[in-house]
């Protein structure tokens, strides 16, 4: 042998991969962003719950505290019409009273918000438009008013 000749091998050729396998390939790397994104979701969302659980522990709290100082408030405000003369029975009648009178109107507000709620119907008309998007077809044009 001469030292002139070569001794490294000759290239290989690369194997083109196939259809099937690169569908295989961005599947699989799809799957595995996705779990990811599920295992970070979770993780986030741990953190959140944790949070928003001490959070509304907290405003249950608040409420209940609320709910005392009311009845307490209540009572203190009758016993003082006690003090113009009235007898207590009536003192308190009229503490209920002005409860009655509360409920009355936060409830006819509340009817009046109710009877405002409309259909979302931007959210209908672009959902309906979905189906014929992911066929590749051209979503049909929104009625006229």
């Amino acid at each position: 042998m001469s030292s002139s000749e070569s001794t490294t091998p000759a290239p290989v050729a690369e194997e083109q991969p196939t259809v099937g396998k690169l569908v295989a390939e961005v599947s699989r790397d799809i799957s595995a962003l996705v779990q990811s994104e599920i295992k970070l979701a979770k993780t986030e969302l741990r953190v959140s719950a944790k949070a928003g659980g001490i959070g509304a522990a907290l405003f249950v709290v608040a409420g209940f505290l609320g709910i005392l100082i009311t009845i307490l408030l209540s009572i203190a405000f009758a016993y003082f019409l006690t003090m113009t003369g009235l007898h207590p029975a009536w003192c308190f009648l009229i503490v209920s009273g002005v409860y009655l009178l509360l409920i009355v109107l936060l409830v006819l507000v509340g009817i009046k918000k109710i009877k405002k709620i409309r259909a979302p119907e931007k959210t209908i008309s672009t959902a309906k438009e979905i189906p014929a998007a992911l066929k590749g077809q051209k979503p049909p044009s929104p009625p006229r008013r």
